[in-house]
């Protein structure tokens, strides 16, 4: 099947061939009949499926019918980057459509999106705190909203942004297409997509899982010898664009510039920058002018890069979901990536919890040359873990990790599209 089954407007097809869309990926193929046909939506499925896609095509379609130069469609991001890709997703695909999207969020100066706002736009994709301010102030009129997207609601819920939420909702009097896109569905959401939606028709890609495109390897290091080990395999290590996370800001900027005195071309994403300096670092990223980003969990969602072949978990995330969307970076789209973690010994639940998820015996080895574990800790984790009564994650003695280096392959995880 090709995007010409959806019938689009030439216009629309024609921001579709000029990004080189062929063939829709299974979300887009589940989404786009229901959305152009005015039903509410709940989307559920990983990062890198084609999501955003998936409803700004028929969004854009839709909006060639009606009025211009009013507020028709708000889109609601967790995050300024992913706030900003989405706003440049609509106005790529809608480039011979002539609608106009504007991206706001706070950290910046209101002039400039008050006078974009002025000038007229269709579409706005916006954070919650500074889209709350637009409203109040009244520089954005919701009398005319038709279609609501909440992208990423599981990602704004943790932020803390539900009240805000709450709050936006409040201003759409008017009845309207409502759009809700998830990775997962805690309990929170669930009672969210009750009070605002309609008979809202579910879409479910694969599961909160890591993405059968991406190989594992776990390298057990010492705290302290994390640097270390960082620079020999960005030495030793054919790569393209490298993402490595760290779990604070002042960790990933440090880490940026032990890196660049080192002589790698590196910059860093994290939440203390401005945002000026965060949307050059984005886009030398995205562009190739820096072959390697350190960042926070900022970037575990809303970057999209598709030439990202590696992500190294400089420091382990503190979920089996925090890291599916970080490794989500890469193995994008049929493409496939490796996933590189340093775990110390304060992460041996999760490696379990991860092997559970997965359902398979990771294989652990140990890097020539750099002694990472001790034998005693390879017992502890050479435990199976369909042969062990899985429990929550609890805090853990400590012990010495080892190193999985395991591409998933298993037949239910590759029956799920990525």
């Amino acid at each position: 099947m090709s995007f010409e089954t959806f019938n689009f407007h030439p216009s629309v097809m024609a921001g579709v061939r000029a990004l080189g869309y062929v063939t829709p990926t299974p979300i887009q193929l589940q989404c786009i009949p229901p959305v152009m046909k005015g039903r509410d939506l709940i989307g559920i499925a990983q990062t890198g499926t084609g999501k955003t896609a998936a409803f700004a095509l028929p969004i854009l379609q839709h909006l060639l019918q009606g009025p211009r130069g009013k507020v028709r469609v708000l889109v609601i991001s967790p995050t300024r980057e992913l706030a900003e890709q989405t706003c440049e997703a609509f106005n790529d695909l809608g480039q011979q459509t002539r609608l106009r999207s504007v991206a706001v969020y706070g950290g910046v100066s209101m002039s400039q999106q008050l006078r974009q706002l002025r000038n007229g736009a269709e579409i706005v994709v916006a954070c919650p705190g500074r889209l709350l301010d637009h409203l109040w102030g009244g520089s954005i009129d919701p009398s005319h909203i038709e279609i609501l997207v909440i992208d990423e609601a599981d990602r704004m819920f943790d932020m803390g942004f539900q009240p805000a939420i709450r709050s936006i909702l409040q201003c759409l009097l008017k009845p309207h297409q409502t759009l809700l896109f998830s990775a997962t569905m805690p309990e929170d959401i669930r009672r969210l997509v009750k009070d605002i939606q309609h008979d809202p028709v579910t879409v479910q890609i694969g599961h909160s899982v890591p993405a059968v495109t991406v190989s594992h390897t776990l390298y057990p290091v010492e705290q302290n010898r994390k640097t270390a080990l960082l620079i020999e395999l960005l030495r030793n290590t054919e790569t393209e664009s490298v993402l490595v996370f760290t779990r604070t800001k002042h960790g990933a900027e440090r880490l940026a510039r032990n890196l660049g005195e080192t002589g790698f071309n590196v910059t860093s994403l994290q939440g203390n920058m401005a945002q000026n300096k965060r949307q050059a670092a984005l886009d030398g990223f995205r562009t190739g002018s820096y072959k390697i980003m350190v960042a926070t969990d900022i970037a575990a969602r809303g970057i999209d890069v598709l030439r990202i072949s590696h992500v190294i978990n400089y420091d382990m995330p503190d979920s089996i979901d925090a890291y599916t969307h970080r490794i989500g970076r890469t193995g994008r789209v049929d493409q496939t990536g490796d996933a590189f973690s340093f775990v110390t010994s304060n992460d041996g639940d999760l490696v379990r919890d991860l092997e559970r998820v997965l359902n398979v015996k990771l294989e652990r080895r140990t890097v020539k040359g750099f002694n990472n574990a001790a034998p005693a800790v390879k017992r502890e984790f050479s435990r199976s873990p369909r042969s062990t009564r899985w429990q929550p994650a609890r805090s853990s003695q400590r012990r010495k990790a080892v190193m999985v280096n395991h591409r998933i392959s298993s037949p239910q995880m590759a029956s799920n599209p990525s």
